[in-house]
């Protein structure tokens, strides 16, 4: 067999697999810097003092060892890096399937985590701009306000209802939590003030009354099988390619035989 004849393609497959691995590099430094969308994310869930942005890392080297040992290991007809790749793929695909069993057995620890974490982005809304950008998105994609609803705003220091708050932002909700006008186009930011004075019914006229927890389950109901789908896609892929591995490892015994 000609092992040779894929070396060009070995230099271009391994400067694009670190390519991406420079850009995945850059692109963490840039989320985690000072000003960067996973700078307070560890101060804001429950994980000990551990950045997240470590797990993004170990992540992205996995992919990039693993895409690099089975480009090379295709291209040079190297069983060892082969049988890395399948094996590893392999281990990734029973990971994943543990992670989804146990996410189903601890499905009301998982609710609890995310009010947590919902609840301690309310308490920091205004500390950095890339979180608050990221739970004005989430409040208006859901279309709700708060983890359980708008009363969860009192945690926030600028938004809470004691007499002793100085804040024009007292007794209110973002501007993420308004029910948009269609006639509108210019943003008000200001909707939500004072809106909590008012009655539960009165508010539902300006302000979404539901918690993001309670839509996000929603959401997930309703696109249970694109979700679903997206999932078994992956793992058919996974597969596909651990058979594949395996399938030119044993064409490159077989060949090996006849010499």
């Amino acid at each position: 067999m000609n092992q040779c004849n894929g070396c060009p393609n070995t230099v271009s497959c391994g400067g694009l697999a670190g390519g991406g691995g420079c850009e995945l590099t850059a692109a963490l430094s840039d989320m985690s810097g000072p000003q960067g969308v996973l700078s307070n994310i560890s101060s804001i869930t429950d994980l000990g003092g551990f950045d997240p942005v470590w797990l993004f890392i170990v992540v992205g080297g996995v992919m990039f060892i693993l895409g690099f040992a089975g480009c090379i290991g295709a291209l040079r007809e190297n069983t060892f890096l082969l049988k890395f790749f399948s094996v590893f793929l392999g281990l990734i695909f029973f990971l994943e399937l543990t992670a989804g069993i146990l996410a189903f057995v601890f499905k009301d620890w998982i609710k609890d985590q995310l009010n947590f974490f919902i609840n301690n982005n309310v308490k920091a809304y205004r500390d950095d701009i890339d979180l608050q950008n990221l739970i004005d998105f989430a409040q208006e994609y859901w279309s709700c306000c708060g983890a359980h609803g708008p009363n969860d705003w009192n945690l926030n220091i600028y938004f809470n209802c004691t007499d002793s708050n100085p804040s024009r932002e007292r007794c209110g909700v973002p501007f993420s939590c308004c029910v948009k006008d269609p006639a509108e186009d210019v943003l008000n930011t200001q909707c939500g003030y004072d809106v909590r004075l008012q009655g539960e019914l009165d508010q539902q006229k300006y302000i979404y009354t539901k918690g993001c927890v309670g839509q996000f389950e929603k959401w997930l109901q309703d696109n249970l099988i694109i979700v679903a789908g997206i999932f078994v896609g992956i793992a058919l892929l996974q597969i596909f390619g651990i058979c594949l591995a395996q399938n030119l490892v044993s064409d490159i015994r077989a060949v090996k035989a006849n010499w």
